[in-house]
Order: structure tokens, then sequence, then C-alpha cells
């Protein structure tokens, strides 16, 4: 079971959580979409991937009903979500979106 708050609480750049399954036929291709999304940013940003089928009291808890699923954390507040694919450039730029200033 992933530590949920460790993950999102006092990070200083905003946390990309995705939400997926390894039977998910729309999940597949995601991966090398996020490997794009922390190449372009560095440690400007932190992606994490979840498994819901290891994770699924978190899954339930966040209402995850449909794959794949991408949720923007800063300063451990939701402030994005989206259901479906993405592209890399979408992506970043919401994450870019959620910088803190200074």
């Amino acid at each position: 079971m992933v530590k949920f708050g460790h993950l999102i609480d006092e990070r200083k750049v905003p946390v990309l959580i995705y939400f997926y399954a390894e039977w998910d036929d729309d999940c597949k291709d995601v991966h090398l979409v996020l490997r794009d999304v922390a190449a372009a940013l560095g440690d400007k940003a932190k992606v994490v991937k979840i498994n819901i089928d290891k994770n699924q009291p978190l899954a339930e808890a966040l209402r995850v009903k449909s794959l794949p699923t991408f949720v923007i954390y800063s300063f451990g507040k939701m402030v994005w979500r989206k259901t479906g694919h993405l592209e890399a450039n979408a992506l970043v730029n919401h994450l870019q979106q959620h910088q803190p200033n200074g």
C-alpha cells in the first residue's frame, strides 16, 4: 500500500499521480508519455504511478472509476484531475501551471 500522504504533502513541486491497471489497454502507452513528462520537467515536478489493483482502498477513496486517471496535487491539495489519454505536452503544461512562484 502506498503511503499517499507522504507523496503529496509538503512538496515544493507539483505531484502528478497516474492511476493505472496492468490489464487496461488504455494504460499501456501512458508509461512512455510519463517518461517524457518526467524528462521534460526534471526536478520541477514529481511523477508517481499507482496501480489500482495494488492500492484499491486509495483508488476507492479518490473515486477512481475510469482509467487512466491523472491527478495533480500542489502543496497537498488536489488542483487538477482528468480521465483518459493525454499527450506529454498537455501534462507538462498542466504541471507548469501549478509551479510555485519564486
